[in-house]
């Protein structure tokens, strides 16, 4: 059950970039969530997700060399249903247009999101240097959350 969880159903198992693969299928769960259940429900489930993943973390990393090992993505999910926070805002409370929606914002949160968790600016990289369980989950929500942001004001600046 641990390994479920923190690889997001065995997802972090695959070859090839474990966290891009992470972050892409949490799009459409986190869109589902938006979608039934609104904003708020997404965000509960970040919320949630995030302190099953820090328990599920502390166990698979607990005697461990490597503190963040890559097949963990459950961190990336939190992270990236946060960088969507902008877009269920905007459904949830003021409706939309569902292809701009879903292809332009949807895409940009998931880019700024693997951007700031892949480059690691300040204080990413500070929550990423904590090398424990909390570090590995608290780099990606921070990164979501400066995602979401960027969306914000991306969206403010060019709509």
């Amino acid at each position: 059950m641990i390994r479920a969880i923190t690889t997001f159903f065995w997802i972090g198992l695959l070859p090839m970039a474990p966290g891009t693969l992470g972050s892409f299928a949490a799009l459409p769960c986190g869109f589902l969530l938006v979608v039934f259940g609104g904003p708020f429900a997404l965000m509960m489930a970040a919320g949630v997700v995030f302190v099953v993943g820090l328990w599920a973390t502390d166990k698979e990393t607990a005697g461990a060399a490597d503190h963040d090992p890559g097949h963990i993505v459950i961190d990336e999910v939190v992270g990236q249903w946060i960088a969507l926070a902008p877009l269920a805002m905007k459904i949830g409370f003021f409706g939309g247009d569902i292809f701009i929606d879903l292809f332009v914002n949807l895409g940009l949160a998931f880019l700024l999101f693997r951007i700031f968790d892949i480059i690691k600016p300040f204080p990413v990289s500070w929550a990423d240097r904590m090398h424990t369980p909390l570090g590995v989950m608290l780099d990606d929500v921070i990164a979501g959350i400066m995602a979401a942001v960027s969306v914000i004001l991306l969206v403010q600046v060019f709509t």
